[in-house]
This record gives C-alpha cells, structure tokens and sequence, in this order.
C-alpha cells in the first residue's frame, strides 16, 4: 500500500495559531463554566497546562519549534498529508470527554477527562518522537506514567496486554471517511510496556493542553517505539490477554510489527530505517537504538528476536 510522501507543507495549509485558539476558546466557554470549577485553579487557565519539568526526561538536544510540532503530524483521521491534521482537526469537539477502561481489570471505570487531568501531578518531560517515515522530533510533553492509571483500575492476573482505541467519528475527524485504515485505530502496548515509567499518559505540549492535531485530549507517548504506537484521542482502554491486532498490522501486516521499536538494523518494507532526518536540518542523522532509550528499555526484550519480533 502506498501513500503520498507530502515531506512540504504550504504556509497555507496550515491553521494561523491565533485563528485556532480562538475556536477552542469559544467551545471551551460555550460548554460553560461548570468543567472548570471542577479543576485546581493553578491546572487550568485556558490552553496553559502547568507542569513541573522532569529532570531526569531532560535532552541535551534542541527542542523542535512549536510551529513545525503543531504544522507536521501524522494524524490521519484528518487525512494522510502531513499539513492536513492543522488544517481540518479545528472540528474535533475535546469537550465533554470520557476514557472508558473495561476489561481484564478489578475496577472498571468511564473517567471523564477532568479526572484523568486531576489523577495524578503533571510534569514536562522532552522525549524524541521518531517516526517510520524517518523524520523525528524533540518535543516537551506534559502528562504522567500511564502506570498511574493502571494502578486505579487493578488489572487482574489474565491482563498481559493494555489496547488503546480512539475515537470513531468521520463527522469529527473527515478522514475516517476513507479506506486507508480500518477506523476506529486502535494501538497496544505488552504489560511491561504500559508500566514502564517512561511511556506517558499525555495532555499537553509546550506548557499548553494538546492541540486537537497532536491527539487531543488525551494520548500515548511511548518514545522508544515509532510514533503511530503512540495513540491519539483515546476513548476506551482495554486490559486483554490476548495480543491485540493493532491498526497498522491490519492494513500492511508485512510492513508493521506489533512491537514497532525504533531499530535501525530493521528496514521498513519500502526505505532504510538506519538514519532519520530531525525536522528543521538538512542532513539526516544515524537512527539511535531504541530511540536512543536502549539504557532504560533494551531489556524488556532480552532473548527475543528483534527482526522477528519488529
């Protein structure tokens, strides 16, 4: 299956910053006052997202300026271009929202994204987004370790793998109204993945709430694997025993592994995995192991086939 490589985005194509927040200010305001009484004053004022910056999730590389973050995604519930999430997600509607989790666990909940957002405190942390395409990024993302979800809804002894599925709305998000994924997407992480303290359940970017074109409200950011692990606009989490199939192992199953780990010693189907261009350079840079998250994560997969298991 092939899709456009549209690597040049038009000035045009992409929402002017100021004209978006506008519209998400006068939905938030049209819902009414009552969702943000329910918020500590400090958390919500606005877009503005605080959080106190992680220490330890710091990179001593430069950050990806916020314009080429929010103007170049892969978000393709708003199409397959990659101006196309900043264009049409202005009709992605984040308030209500709710997070059902269901399945193998003690206590199933629906939270609503007020809770999720007061469950545990916020931090910034600036992790690589790499993608397949061989581009990447460096970006400070704000949320907390997905474990702290986990932990409130006690997966039971059967629970071996966590499912991420997100929203199905083609009137919302026009690209589902194509073929080129089997909507609604759906992603999924082992156990010992969803627990590691690294993968981050996550709200915002830049010290603001996620625009809708980064996976508003609410998204995965698992930042030794490639970015479409990494789910947006999650509606339902599901505790399973069984390996789910993910969204991109149903369109080219040769092509997407399961596990997705960055490793430059397995080539994609159709290019070279073993260098990646950071956006904002010219010259492309050797692809680190994992992301450059070999320290923290290579043993999760101890003993296994990594060209077998990709």
């Amino acid at each position: 299956m092939r899709h456009k490589n549209n690597t040049r985005i038009l000035p045009s194509e992409i929402t002017p910053r100021e004209h978006y927040y506008d519209r998400r200010r006068f939905m938030q305001l049209a819902a009414g006052a009552s969702i943000a009484s329910l918020l500590p004053g400090p958390l919500w004022a606005a877009d503005k997202l605080e959080a106190s910056p992680n220490k330890a999730y710091q990179l001593a590389e430069e950050k990806t300026p916020y314009k080429d973050v929010t103007g170049y995604n892969n978000f393709y519930e708003f199409g397959t271009g990659k101006g196309d999430p900043a264009q049409y997600a202005h009709t992605l509607k984040t308030r209500p929202w709710t997070v059902t989790v269901e399945g193998e666990v003690h206590k199933p909940k629906t939270f609503a994204i007020e809770e999720l957002l007061k469950l545990a405190a916020m931090e910034e942390r600036v992790y690589r987004l790499r993608c397949v395409e061989a581009w990447s990024m460096v970006i400070p993302w704000i949320g907390y370790p997905l474990s702290e979800l986990v932990k409130q809804v006690e997966p039971t002894g059967n629970a071996k793998f966590v499912e991420f599925i997100t929203l199905d709305d083609p009137m919302q998000m026009p690209g589902q109204r194509s073929t080129v994924l089997e909507w609604p997407y759906n992603e999924g992480l082992r156990m010992d993945e969803a627990m590691h303290p690294l993968t981050l359940l996550t709200f915002g970017l830049y010290g603001e709430m996620l625009p809708n074109q980064n996976g508003a409200p609410i998204r995965i950011v698992v930042p030794w694997k490639y970015g479409f692990k990494s789910a947006k606009s999650i509606v339902k989490i599901r505790f399973t025993e069984h390996q789910p199939v993910s969204a991109w192992m149903k369109a080219g199953p040769s092509e997407y592994g399961f596990y997705s780990n960055v490793n430059p010693e397995v080539d994609h189907a159709r290019w070279s995995q073993a260098k990646e261009r950071r956006i904002g350079d010219f010259f492309k840079r050797p692809t680190l192991p994992f992301n450059g998250y070999a320290d923290q994560v290579a043993g999760l997969y101890s003993g296994m086939d990594l060209q077998k298991y990709f």
